[in-house]
């Protein structure tokens, strides 16, 4: 299996990747460009703890628009198409039930947007790519740590859940 990140996003996470970036850039770059200026204006920058954390702060900064910048421009939206509808594709929310019947609801999404809580998982995970293209009532066997397990679908929706 390879460790290649897929370069896949859905619309809602490029953009939420693309407002972290312009917020970077507009508001905090500047708030602490300012605050390493005024720190500096206060002279010894050797003894000077708000000059050295401000430093600091701006390299991470600059560090984290550089990965957004490149990763923005690598990143492939996938849009839903109605065409989809009724099978598991990037970007769907699938709900899944096991013999114990137990339940569980993911959505597929890229690597940058996974998220637990959510149930955002990735679309290089096991499990997703054991669901890609499955259909309601279809099994999915999942190859896990603990051997292989056994899920049926019940839901397909390219819409959050409503709970």
């Amino acid at each position: 299996m390879s460790t290649m990140k897929s370069n896949l996003i859905t619309r809602a996470g490029w953009h939420k990747l693309d407002q972290e970036l312009k917020y970077l850039w507009k508001v905090k770059r500047p708030e602490v460009t300012q605050a390493v200026s005024e720190a500096a204006a206060l002279g010894d920058r050797s003894e000077n703890a708000e000059y050295k954390e401000g430093k600091r702060e701006l390299r991470r900064i600059d560090s984290r628009l550089r990965f957004l910048t490149k990763r923005l421009d690598a990143l492939e939206i996938v849009d839903h198409h109605p065409q989809q509808n009724g099978k598991v594709f990037f970007g769907a929310w699938v709900e899944l039930e096991n013999e114990a019947g137990d339940i569980v609801r993911y959505r597929i999404v890229g690597t940058d947007e996974i998220d637990p809580k959510l149930g955002y998982i990735t679309i290089d995970s096991p499990m997703a790519r054991a669901l890609i293209g499955k259909q309601v009532d279809d099994e999915v066997l999942v190859k896990t740590p603990s051997g292989v397990k056994e899920w049926w679908v019940n839901v397909i929706q390219y819409q959050p859940f409503e709970d």
